[in-house]
């Protein structure tokens, strides 16, 4: 049993995590609720999330939970810190944990690169200015945002609500013939049911946050095996 320790933001789509669970032969995905502070999609709300005391309350009992890596399981709560400020978010997270740990913002990185995509469309729900500082972390990953799309809603609350036709819609009003793969970077979103269906949409991978979130603490925990063919490319059984 590999065990991923997860510090997930107040309650939203944190029902994903279960769904994934009951996908993989042997992982445990254990949560820790963080304080969620004020729910906005806005610069300063979101530093505040990610802040380092705020993301050190969870450790102890990620800890005792058996976990074996820990992900900071919120795409804009880190990126929004710019690329050194988010590897310092994490590197304070693994002192604090005594793991192996990162954050949603850097598993689109390396998932976009596991999957071979040099080039990708961006499907925020975030208003506009935060969907820009994404494409800008990504692009300082050497990753190139050909086009982007802002569902521009302010609340995790309201991202929460969102059904599977206006998931699709985001994708494929963001999707772009240039892009090798299309991004859904909020972990508010629930997409873990729709992945089959959003990849037949877009004719490419889809990366969503928290399929992302799951592989990158995999990854951080040595665990390359874990495969199902309802995850979308990125867990497809490499022969």
């Amino acid at each position: 049993m590999t065990t991923v320790g997860l510090l997930y933001p107040g309650h939203s789509a944190e029902d994903d995590y279960p769904r994934i669970e009951t996908l993989l032969t042997g992982v445990n995905v254990p949560i820790v609720h963080t304080d969620i502070g004020e729910d906005a999609h806005r610069v300063d709300a979101l530093r505040e999330m990610g802040s380092a005391e705020r993301l050190a309350v969870g450790v102890e009992q990620l800890r005792l939970s058996g976990a074996e890596s820990v992900v900071w399981a919120c795409t804009s709560g880190s990126f929004v810190y710019g690329w050194e400020g988010a590897h310092e978010q994490t590197r304070a997270l693994a002192l604090a944990a005594g793991l192996p740990a990162s954050s949603t913002s850097f598993a689109f990185v390396h998932a976009a690169r596991e999957v071979g995509a040099t080039r990708v469309a961006v499907a925020a729900t975030y208003p506009e200015d935060v969907t820009d500082l994404f494409a800008d972390f990504l692009q300082a990953a050497g990753i190139e945002v050909v086009a982007t799309r802002s569902g521009g809603i302010v609340t995790a609350a309201e991202v929460a609500t969102w059904e599977r036709e206006q998931v699709l819609d985001l994708l494929r009003k963001a999707d772009d013939p240039r892009a090798d793969a299309v991004l859904l970077p909020d972990t508010a979103l629930h997409t873990v049911a729709h992945l089959q269906e959003l990849e037949e949409a877009a004719g490419k991978p889809v990366l969503t946050a928290n399929q992302v979130t799951v592989w990158e603490g995999l990854r951080l925990a040595e665990r390359r095996g874990a495969w199902s063919e309802e995850l979308g490319t990125l867990f497809a059984r490499k022969d």
